[in-house]
């Protein structure tokens, strides 16, 4: 029965590591539009003068980016922290 409730230990240990990483990459998430939305002029002329790209390019790139981040976000954060506390309430319940 100890072994149980260590492992029930570690995986509210884990729950909270998840949440806290999703709230990071929404923070992260919402940092990046912020900078694209207030500072796109000052981004585009930087990256174009380097790699030679239209502003739609860099106007995809950015939206791209931020879909792939805000999805592996949910992947990879939200959707484990959320099965974890399943478990948890079915087996604590």
């Amino acid at each position: 029965m100890n072994e149980l409730l260590n492992w029930y230990d570690g995986l509210e240990i884990i729950s909270k590591v998840l949440i806290r990483c999703f709230v990071m990459g929404f923070i992260l998430t919402l940092f990046w539009f912020c900078l694209f939305l207030f500072g796109g002029d000052i981004g585009f002329k930087t990256h174009s003068n380097l790699f030679q790209i239209s502003r739609h390019e860099y106007d995809m790139m950015n939206y791209y980016g931020m879909a792939f981040v805000k999805a592996c976000n949910f992947i990879f954060f939200l959707f484990p922290y959320i099965a974890i506390k399943l478990v948890l309430k079915r087996k604590r319940g």
